[in-house]
Protein backbone atom coordinates (compact mmCIF):
# COMPACT_ATOMS: atom_id res chain seq x y z
CA UNK A 1 0.00 0.00 0.00
CA UNK A 2 1.17 3.37 -0.92
CA UNK A 3 1.83 5.26 2.43
CA UNK A 4 -0.47 9.04 2.83
CA UNK A 5 2.92 10.84 2.55
CA UNK A 6 4.37 9.04 -0.64
CA UNK A 7 0.88 9.62 -2.45
CA UNK A 8 0.73 13.48 -1.28
CA UNK A 9 4.01 14.35 -2.44
CA UNK A 10 3.94 12.50 -6.00
CA UNK A 11 0.66 13.99 -6.74
CA UNK A 12 1.99 17.31 -5.96
CA UNK A 13 5.23 16.78 -7.90
CA UNK A 14 3.29 15.71 -10.91
CA UNK A 15 1.09 18.78 -10.86
CA UNK A 16 3.89 21.02 -10.61
CA UNK A 17 5.64 19.28 -13.52
CA UNK A 18 2.70 20.18 -15.27
CA UNK A 19 2.90 23.38 -14.31
CA UNK A 20 6.75 23.96 -15.45
CA UNK A 21 5.58 22.03 -18.71
CA UNK A 22 3.26 25.07 -19.50
CA UNK A 23 5.65 27.64 -18.33
CA UNK A 24 8.28 26.49 -20.87
CA UNK A 25 5.45 26.28 -23.38
CA UNK A 26 4.50 29.85 -22.40
CA UNK A 27 8.42 31.11 -22.77
CA UNK A 28 8.53 29.69 -26.46
CA UNK A 29 4.89 30.38 -27.59
CA UNK A 30 5.54 34.01 -26.25
CA UNK A 31 8.87 34.16 -26.18
CA UNK A 32 8.98 35.39 -22.74
CA UNK A 33 12.32 34.85 -20.76
CA UNK A 34 10.80 35.22 -17.14
CA UNK A 35 8.79 32.74 -18.10
CA UNK A 36 11.58 30.27 -18.65
CA UNK A 37 13.58 31.18 -15.73
CA UNK A 38 10.50 30.73 -13.67
CA UNK A 39 9.82 27.17 -15.95
CA UNK A 40 13.65 26.33 -14.34
CA UNK A 41 12.95 26.54 -10.53
CA UNK A 42 9.60 25.38 -10.83
CA UNK A 43 10.99 22.19 -12.23
CA UNK A 44 13.46 22.02 -9.74
CA UNK A 45 10.54 22.47 -7.35
CA UNK A 46 8.90 19.28 -8.76
CA UNK A 47 11.86 17.32 -8.81
CA UNK A 48 12.36 18.25 -5.43
CA UNK A 49 9.14 16.85 -4.63
CA UNK A 50 9.10 13.81 -6.73
CA UNK A 51 12.83 13.18 -5.03
CA UNK A 52 11.23 13.15 -1.55
CA UNK A 53 8.26 10.69 -2.82
CA UNK A 54 10.83 8.65 -3.60
CA UNK A 55 12.43 8.95 -0.08
CA UNK A 56 9.56 8.16 1.19
CA UNK A 57 9.17 5.39 -0.53
CA UNK A 58 12.71 3.76 0.02
CA UNK A 59 12.25 4.18 3.85
CA UNK A 60 8.66 2.45 3.55
CA UNK A 61 9.83 -0.31 1.41
CA UNK A 62 13.84 -0.79 3.37
CA UNK A 63 15.03 -0.83 0.07
CA UNK A 64 15.43 1.23 -3.60
CA UNK A 65 12.32 1.93 -5.72
CA UNK A 66 13.00 -0.58 -8.61
CA UNK A 67 10.95 -3.61 -8.11
CA UNK A 68 7.94 -2.65 -10.81
CA UNK A 69 7.10 -0.70 -13.71
CA UNK A 70 5.51 2.04 -11.17
CA UNK A 71 8.74 2.33 -9.74
CA UNK A 72 10.92 2.14 -12.18
CA UNK A 73 8.83 4.38 -14.62
CA UNK A 74 9.24 7.42 -11.20
CA UNK A 75 12.80 6.78 -11.45
CA UNK A 76 12.82 6.74 -14.96
CA UNK A 77 11.30 10.26 -15.00
CA UNK A 78 13.19 11.71 -12.10
CA UNK A 79 16.78 10.33 -14.22
CA UNK A 80 15.73 12.77 -17.10
CA UNK A 81 14.65 15.64 -14.72
CA UNK A 82 18.06 15.41 -12.61
CA UNK A 83 20.20 15.05 -16.33
CA UNK A 84 17.87 18.24 -17.73
CA UNK A 85 18.56 20.41 -14.72
CA UNK A 86 21.48 20.12 -15.35
CA UNK A 87 21.68 21.05 -18.58
CA UNK A 88 19.47 23.95 -18.06
CA UNK A 89 21.25 25.12 -15.59
CA UNK A 90 24.36 25.14 -17.35
CA UNK A 91 23.27 26.28 -21.07
CA UNK A 92 19.68 27.66 -20.10
CA UNK A 93 18.54 26.51 -23.17
CA UNK A 94 14.65 27.04 -22.98
CA UNK A 95 13.22 25.50 -25.89
CA UNK A 96 14.72 22.28 -25.09
CA UNK A 97 12.61 22.37 -21.58
CA UNK A 98 9.10 22.81 -23.75
CA UNK A 99 10.55 18.93 -25.33
CA UNK A 100 11.85 17.76 -21.96
CA UNK A 101 9.21 18.57 -19.43
CA UNK A 102 6.12 16.86 -21.42
CA UNK A 103 8.30 13.89 -21.31
CA UNK A 104 9.12 13.47 -17.61
CA UNK A 105 4.95 14.62 -17.63
CA UNK A 106 3.89 11.96 -19.69
CA UNK A 107 6.60 9.29 -17.61
CA UNK A 108 5.37 10.17 -13.96
CA UNK A 109 2.20 10.59 -15.41
CA UNK A 110 1.97 7.21 -16.78
CA UNK A 111 3.47 6.01 -13.36
CA UNK A 112 0.16 7.52 -11.39
CA UNK A 113 -1.82 5.47 -12.90
CA UNK A 114 0.23 2.36 -12.48
CA UNK A 115 -0.39 -0.26 -9.23
CA UNK A 116 1.98 1.04 -6.79
CA UNK A 117 1.49 -1.47 -3.78
CA UNK A 118 4.94 -1.62 -1.95
CA UNK A 119 5.40 -5.89 -2.35
CA UNK A 120 8.45 -7.75 -0.81
CA UNK A 121 11.28 -8.68 -3.19
CA UNK A 122 10.70 -11.58 -5.13
CA UNK A 123 14.19 -13.77 -4.96
CA UNK A 124 15.80 -12.92 -8.14
CA UNK A 125 15.72 -9.01 -7.03
CA UNK A 126 17.21 -9.03 -3.51
CA UNK A 127 21.38 -8.51 -5.59
CA UNK A 128 23.55 -5.53 -4.73
CA UNK A 129 24.30 -6.50 -8.69
CA UNK A 130 20.33 -5.47 -9.69
CA UNK A 131 20.55 -2.06 -7.86
CA UNK A 132 23.46 -1.54 -9.38
CA UNK A 133 22.25 -2.35 -12.92
CA UNK A 134 19.01 0.19 -12.12
CA UNK A 135 21.04 2.95 -10.65
CA UNK A 136 23.45 2.93 -14.10
CA UNK A 137 20.13 2.53 -16.61
CA UNK A 138 18.30 5.84 -14.59
CA UNK A 139 21.76 7.83 -15.62
CA UNK A 140 22.16 6.35 -19.15
CA UNK A 141 18.73 6.49 -20.20
CA UNK A 142 18.42 10.30 -18.12
CA UNK A 143 21.28 11.23 -20.60
CA UNK A 144 20.04 9.84 -23.71
CA UNK A 145 16.46 11.26 -22.71
CA UNK A 146 18.28 14.87 -22.82
CA UNK A 147 20.52 13.65 -26.46
CA UNK A 148 16.72 12.67 -27.87
CA UNK A 149 15.16 16.36 -27.25
CA UNK A 150 18.69 17.80 -28.70
CA UNK A 151 18.36 15.87 -31.54
CA UNK A 152 14.89 17.27 -32.28
CA UNK A 153 15.54 20.50 -31.59
CA UNK A 154 18.72 20.32 -34.40
CA UNK A 155 15.95 18.60 -36.97
CA UNK A 156 14.05 21.46 -36.49
CA UNK A 157 16.33 24.32 -36.59
CA UNK A 158 17.83 22.40 -39.47
CA UNK A 159 14.40 22.12 -41.36
CA UNK A 160 13.80 26.00 -40.26
CA UNK A 161 17.06 26.95 -42.54
CA UNK A 162 16.46 24.25 -45.33
CA UNK A 163 12.96 25.92 -45.43
CA UNK A 164 14.30 29.41 -45.80
CA UNK A 165 12.57 30.35 -42.25
CA UNK A 166 15.54 31.29 -40.25
CA UNK A 167 14.98 34.80 -38.25
CA UNK A 168 12.78 35.21 -35.74
CA UNK A 169 10.33 33.40 -33.60
CA UNK A 170 10.94 29.81 -32.95
CA UNK A 171 14.60 30.23 -34.51
CA UNK A 172 15.68 32.89 -32.39
CA UNK A 173 15.37 30.84 -29.71
CA UNK A 174 17.61 27.93 -30.96
CA UNK A 175 21.04 27.34 -30.29
CA UNK A 176 23.18 26.94 -33.34
CA UNK A 177 23.28 23.78 -35.37
CA UNK A 178 27.24 23.67 -33.91
CA UNK A 179 26.37 24.19 -30.17
CA UNK A 180 23.19 21.48 -30.05
CA UNK A 181 25.46 18.85 -32.09
CA UNK A 182 28.16 19.11 -29.08
CA UNK A 183 25.63 18.63 -26.68
CA UNK A 184 24.08 15.94 -28.05
CA UNK A 185 27.32 14.65 -28.62
CA UNK A 186 28.23 15.34 -24.72
CA UNK A 187 25.12 13.52 -23.51
CA UNK A 188 25.63 10.65 -25.49
CA UNK A 189 29.18 10.14 -24.60
CA UNK A 190 28.13 10.75 -20.88
CA UNK A 191 25.64 8.16 -21.35
CA UNK A 192 27.24 5.04 -23.04
CA UNK A 193 29.65 4.10 -21.04
CA UNK A 194 26.75 3.53 -18.12
CA UNK A 195 24.70 1.49 -20.63
CA UNK A 196 28.00 -0.77 -21.05
CA UNK A 197 27.66 -1.03 -16.98
CA UNK A 198 23.96 -2.21 -17.54
CA UNK A 199 24.13 -5.00 -19.90
CA UNK A 200 27.25 -6.22 -17.65
CA UNK A 201 25.79 -5.92 -14.25
CA UNK A 202 22.64 -7.03 -15.64
CA UNK A 203 24.88 -10.47 -17.04
CA UNK A 204 26.43 -10.90 -13.97
CA UNK A 205 22.99 -10.14 -11.45
CA UNK A 206 21.18 -12.71 -14.44
CA UNK A 207 23.87 -15.49 -13.82
CA UNK A 208 23.40 -14.70 -10.12
CA UNK A 209 19.79 -15.09 -10.48
CA UNK A 210 18.48 -17.75 -13.41
CA UNK A 211 22.29 -19.40 -13.74
CA UNK A 212 23.10 -17.63 -17.27
CA UNK A 213 24.74 -14.50 -18.42
CA UNK A 214 22.72 -14.57 -21.46
CA UNK A 215 19.09 -15.59 -22.30
CA UNK A 216 17.82 -13.43 -25.09
CA UNK A 217 14.99 -12.19 -23.14
CA UNK A 218 13.46 -9.62 -25.19
CA UNK A 219 14.44 -6.80 -22.47
CA UNK A 220 17.54 -8.19 -22.49
CA UNK A 221 17.80 -8.02 -26.68
CA UNK A 222 16.20 -4.87 -26.71
CA UNK A 223 18.71 -3.01 -24.19
CA UNK A 224 21.46 -4.81 -26.56
CA UNK A 225 19.92 -3.17 -29.90
CA UNK A 226 19.92 0.27 -27.83
CA UNK A 227 23.63 -0.43 -27.09
CA UNK A 228 24.08 -1.04 -30.75
CA UNK A 229 22.60 2.15 -31.89
CA UNK A 230 24.54 4.26 -29.82
CA UNK A 231 27.62 2.27 -30.37
CA UNK A 232 27.22 3.07 -34.30
CA UNK A 233 26.39 6.74 -33.27
CA UNK A 234 29.98 7.42 -31.65
CA UNK A 235 32.19 5.18 -33.96
CA UNK A 236 30.90 6.99 -37.52
CA UNK A 237 31.78 10.32 -35.21
CA UNK A 238 34.89 8.95 -34.28
CA UNK A 239 35.34 7.20 -37.58
CA UNK A 240 33.73 8.69 -40.55
CA UNK A 241 32.80 12.09 -38.87
CA UNK A 242 29.05 11.57 -38.86
CA UNK A 243 27.39 14.86 -37.36
CA UNK A 244 24.98 16.90 -37.36
CA UNK A 245 21.78 15.42 -39.36
CA UNK A 246 22.63 11.73 -39.64
CA UNK A 247 24.09 12.20 -35.77
CA UNK A 248 21.09 13.94 -34.83
CA UNK A 249 18.58 11.43 -36.16
CA UNK A 250 20.61 8.08 -34.32
CA UNK A 251 19.96 10.18 -30.89
CA UNK A 252 16.22 10.28 -31.81
CA UNK A 253 16.17 6.51 -33.19
CA UNK A 254 18.30 5.70 -30.23
CA UNK A 255 15.90 6.91 -27.29
CA UNK A 256 13.19 5.29 -29.44
CA UNK A 257 14.66 1.60 -28.65
CA UNK A 258 14.94 2.76 -25.20
CA UNK A 259 11.31 3.72 -24.60
CA UNK A 260 10.82 0.36 -26.56
CA UNK A 261 13.02 -1.21 -24.34
CA UNK A 262 10.88 -0.49 -21.13
CA UNK A 263 7.59 -0.12 -22.39
CA UNK A 264 6.84 -1.42 -25.72
CA UNK A 265 8.48 -5.29 -24.90
CA UNK A 266 6.28 -5.05 -21.70
CA UNK A 267 2.93 -4.38 -23.72
CA UNK A 268 4.13 -6.72 -27.32
CA UNK A 269 6.31 -9.45 -25.23
CA UNK A 270 6.87 -11.31 -22.14
CA UNK A 271 10.07 -12.91 -20.49
CA UNK A 272 12.69 -12.76 -17.56
CA UNK A 273 11.59 -8.90 -16.89
CA UNK A 274 8.16 -9.02 -17.40
CA UNK A 275 7.48 -7.55 -13.90
CA UNK A 276 9.42 -3.98 -14.82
Amino acid sequence: MISHWENNLFIMAVIVYLAAMTLYFISVALRREKAGRLAFFVTLGAFALHTAAMAVRTVAAGRLPFSNMYEFTSLFAWGIALIFLYVERRFAIRVLGAIITPLIFGLIGYASVLPGDIKPLMPALQSYWLQIHVITAILAYGAFGISFGLGVLYLVREKMETAGKAGGGLYSLLPGLKVLDELNYGSITFAFPFMTLVLITGAIWAERAWGTYWSWDPKETWALITWIIYAVYLHARFTYGWKGHRAAWLSVIGFLAVLFTYFGVNLLLSGLHSYV
